[in-house]
């Protein structure tokens, strides 16, 4: 099988081409990289010696894929992964929009040109941001959750169309998480907008052309070689600027750090792409949209992850910047309860693991931020 990685000198690209070959003998990887994000170059060495052929080339351009041979699967792992992108000030929205969705169409038709898979790795970004800006929430443990009380009246007394009581629409919520039945219904960023219209058209070029589509939609991705991106990578961003002693703060929500994400590690994906890639069975458009993360047993607060770093590092103080930014929401976990059952896929990297191999990368690489921090 030979498969077409995009992004694949990115983190999480090239930590998914190091553990496909991991996981079966045989494969055939072929990468392409702009090599625009501080960091990746650093990749592309390791990668090489795997007997990896990587493309000097850019997904918004169509001429970059025309040289690209037969392929039996592509792995979009190539975007723009940041909530902040186009109204941040570094990127604009033309640009966001041309590399995640006007890219995505160029990948679809190199796709539909060789009947080639296609797997997307999409985001938890894609879902609608009032009603989980509005999620009544409780601290418990120095992290926020959904407020138990609350929460599970608003649930019980959902009408037909979704809707709570209050207005909330919290049909596909639960203390697990946010499941794929959880409203797309924009404002989901502009950022999630480009993934979510990219699925969409994954979807309708797989059923009009025919070859598979499979969308992913994934949590906060964690792993050692992460870029120094807060961004982006929140947990190795944190873990880096906590030993080398950085400035720190904690940004809205009453500037607490209760704010709860999950965390997953790119390796952990490769087995459910092979399992997909591999699958001859026919699936429901609803059944290819999945969840992917570490759910509620990987979730942590940025507290509990000053606590942690504290722990290992040294205590360290973090400055209270009460403001809220555009997009910020409390909690966001994702229950990956149908990946389980569809494809049975479960991470096998704990929270404890990620945050540990982050930490010795860390401690090897002492300028690490300074390399893969944005120019």
């Amino acid at each position: 099988m030979k498969i077409l990685i995009t992004g694949i000198c990115g983190f999480v690209g090239s930590t998914l081409a190091k553990a496909l070959l991991a996981h079966r003998t045989g494969l055939e990887i072929l990468g392409i990289d702009n090599f625009i994000r501080p960091g990746s170059e650093t990749n592309r060495a390791e990668l090489k010696s795997l007997g990896i052929k990587i493309l000097h080339g850019d997904i918004r351009s169509s001429s970059d894929l025309e040289g690209i041979s037969h392929i039996d699967a592509l792995i979009d792992a190539a975007a723009n992964p940041s909530v902040l992108a186009g109204v941040d000030g570094k990127t604009s929205s033309r640009q966001l929009v041309e590399h995640n969705l006007g890219g995505t169409i160029n990948l679809l038709e190199l796709c539909k040109a060789h009947k080639a898979a296609f797997i997307l790795l999409s985001t938890s970004r894609v879902y609608s941001i009032p009603p989980l800006a509005s999620l009544p929430v409780e601290v418990h443990n120095k992290a926020y959750r959904p407020q138990v009380s609350g929460f599970r009246s608003q649930v019980s007394g959902l009408s037909s169309s979704g809707l709570s009581s209050s207005g909330l629409n919290l049909s596909g919520l639960s203390p697990m998480g946010v499941d794929e039945r959880f409203s797309t219904q924009a404002p989901v960023s502009l950022y999630g907008s480009t993934k979510l219209a990219s699925e969409a058209l994954a979807l309708e070029y797989g059923d009009t052309f025919g070859f598979p589509v499979y969308i992913n939609r994934c949590g906060v991705m964690a792993g050692a070689g992460q870029f120094g991106r807060a961004d982006q990578g929140i947990f190795a961003y944190w873990i880096h600027s906590h030993l080398r002693k950085k400035n720190l703060g904690y940004i809205g929500f009453d500037g607490l750090g209760h704010q709860v994400r999950d965390c997953l590690h790119p390796a952990d994906l490769a087995p459910l792409l092979l399992s997909q890639l591999d699958s001859q069975a026919p699936l429901s458009t609803e059944n290819r949209v999945l969840n992917i993360s570490g759910g509620a047993e990987s979730a942590m607060s940025l507290r509990q992850l000053t606590a942690w770093c504290d722990d290992r590092f040294g205590a360290h103080s973090v400055v209270s910047k009460p403001e809220n930014r555009p997009f910020d929401i409390p909690w966001m976990v994702l229950d990956s309860t149908k990946a389980r059952e569809i494809w049975r896929w479960k991470p096998t990297l704990s929270v404890s693991a990620i945050l540990e191999e982050i930490a010795i990368h860390a401690e090897a690489n002492p300028n690490w931020l300074e390399v893969s921090a944005p120019l």
